[in-house]
Parts: C-alpha cells; sequence; structure tokens
C-alpha cells in the first residue's frame, strides 16, 4: 500500500512538472516557502514527498499511541475498556472523589481543616437549619469550604463527555455540585444535590451566578435587598422529584451502570442502584470499599480521572 502511494506522487510530481511548470517562470508557485532556496520543480517535489513522510510518520505515531494504552492500562481498567464497548446504554454515577482530580477535596475532609474549634459536623453546617438560624456563619463556611471556581474538568470529566459524544453515555447522575461535568462538555447531567452555579433571592425570586455571589463580602443579597441562598440540596430538605425521576428512568434502562469516587452511602442518591435492570452490568471505581462491591461485575481500585481516561476512546 505504501509502495502504491510514493509511485503515484512521484508520477504527479513528473506530470506536473512536464505539464505545468514548463509553462511557468523558474521559482516556486505563491502559497510555497521554497522561492528562495529551491527552484519550482524542486520545490514541489520537496513538498510532495515531505507530504508523504507527514502521512507516514503521523500514521506512526497513532499505532504507537494506541499500543502504548493497551500496554499502559490496568487489567481492571482493561476490562472496564471491555464493558463498554459492549455496551449502548451506559450510565455514569459520580461522587465526590470524582472531582478531587479537580483540586475539589472531600468536603468532610475540607470541613475538618476549616474549623474544629466550632464544634459543628459537616452536616450540620450544611442543613437547613443552620442556613436558616445562622445564615452569616454558614456563608463564611460556604464560601470558604464549598466553592472552587478555579476549578476545572479532569481528564475523568473529559472521557465522560467524550463517552457521550460517541452516543454510548446517556446520562451522568452526580452528587457533586461543582458543575465540572458541564464544563468538560457533557450536556445530559442530572445534579441530585443542585450547583453552585445557581443562586436565587429568598424574597423575590431573582437568580444569580457564582460571580455574583463571590463579588460580596460575607451574606449575599439581592438588589432588592433578599437575602440569596445557593441552589444546593440542604441536608434535611428533600431531592428534587424530577430529578430523581429522571435519574431512576435512566439507571433502569441501561446496560452498563458505572459508578465512580463515592461511598455509597449517602442516601436517598445511593439508592439510585436499586433500580439496575437485572442484566445491566454493574462497575464501581472508588479507592475505598463500598457496600455494593459484593454486587458488582468489575471493581477498579485505581485513580478514577486515569481509569476514566484508559477505558475511553
Amino acid at each position: 500500500m505504501l509502495y502504491c502511494i510514493s509511485d503515484f506522487l512521484n508520477r504527479l510530481t513528473t506530470f506536473l512538472q512536464n505539464r505545468v511548470f514548463n509553462t511557468l517562470k523558474p521559482g516556486v508557485p505563491p502559497g510555497f516557502s521554497h522561492a528562495v532556496k529551491y527552484p519550482a520543480q524542486q520545490g514541489w517535489r520537496l513538498f510532495c514527498r515531505s507530504a508523504m513522510v507527514y502521512a507516514r510518520r503521523k500514521r506512526r505515531r497513532k499505532n504507537r499511541r494506541k499500543a502504548g494504552i493497551a500496554m499502559a492500562v490496568s487489567p481492571e481498567t482493561a476490562a472496564l475498556r471491555k464493558h463498554i464497548a459492549q455496551s449502548g446504554n451506559i450510565v455514569f454515577f459520580g461522587g465526590a472523589g470524582m472531582s478531587t482530580e479537580s483540586g475539589i477535596p472531600d468536603f468532610r475532609s475540607a470541613h475538618g481543616l476549616y474549623n474544629r474549634a466550632q464544634g459543628k459536623t459537616y452536616e450540620e453546617m450544611l442543613s437547613i437549619g443552620f442556613f436558616r438560624s445562622q445564615p452569616d456563619a454558614f456563608w463564611q463556611f460556604y464560601k470558604t469550604v464549598m466553592l472552587y471556581p478555579d476549578a476545572r474538568p479532569n481528564a475523568g470529566h473529559s472521557a465522560l463527555a467524550r463517552l457521550e459524544a460517541q452516543g454510548k453515555l446517556k446520562a451522568v447522575l452526580t452528587q457533586n455540585i461543582d458543575g465540572l461535568h458541564q464544563a468538560a462538555g457533557s450536556h445530559n447531567v442530572y445534579e441530585l444535590h443542585g450547583s453552585v452555579l445557581r443562586n436565587s433571592c429568598l424574597r423575590c425570586g431573582k437568580t444569580y451566578g457564582l460571580p455574583a455571589v463571590l463579588a460580596q463580602q460575607g451574606t449575599p443579597h439581592c438588589d432588592c435587598g433578599g437575602m440569596l441562598r445557593p441552589d444546593i440540596v440542604f441536608y434535611g430538605e428533600m431531592l428534587d422529584d424530577a430529578v430523581m425521576e429522571a435519574s431512576i428512568r435512566a439507571v433502569s434502562r441501561c446496560d452498563l451502570l458505572i459508578v465512580g469516587g463515592t461511598s455509597l452511602t449517602v442516601y436517598p442518591a445511593a439508592g439510585l442502584l436499586q433500580y439496575r435492570g437485572a442484566s445491566a452490568k454493574l462497575a464501581l471505581l472508588n479507592r475505598d470499599p463500598t457496600p455494593y462491591d459484593r454486587y458488582a461485575d468489575l471493581v477498579v481500585r485505581e485513580n478514577i480521572a486515569s481509569a476514566l481516561d484508559g477505558a475511553i476512546d
């Protein structure tokens, strides 16, 4: 095949030399960069040969990259890659571990670094009761611990966006509130716990983005004077019915459910796994054991971002 291409290019060069360049003055046609050093015929021959060499090198680099991926991934990641290849209706369900590669720590760990002297748990400070009774303390904690405006999607987010673009990934269910899946390019994302990117006034209902919240010192307020609240699900509140119903439908229809970066101990979100069909495969990607490990078809104890990136083309 390569010989045929080379022979064709040589014949093309000879033809152009005889039929085209004989009618031109010495020099290279406009757009070529060899006018000073090379006459027209030599410049065109060099261009054709360079194009052929470039194509050959590009093909070799692509083959080496494919071989490198196959050799570099672990057996678990290779098994995940096989499950993905055999599936056409995939759903991903992720938790806090999905965003740690983006510089967002597990919030319970972050809370421990925030202010242990307050003697309040993570759940207490993110409860609807605490928000209503101590809004100033809540917003101080929230801005210090929960907001990471400079965070960017990691390789795992990007891999899932690629899988969606291929038509295989039908939905992303996330317990995270950082919006990184959408930033990476995913569109069908169900945010079970809301998003820090949306805020609304408790008085008039006007909505604000994250920059408006960060621009104000202390507790942010609306133009009308009302206090803002983030569009997150506080402890003590119910999850959004429409989001839960859509998530249940997605899980019940999938043929592969990939769960990553969650301990599967926070309900009702963790209960979504119960809606998986009997024939659907379950792949768990988590650093630590989960209550569902024994029900999984595959368990991967690796870096989530690397595993997803290695398993998805």
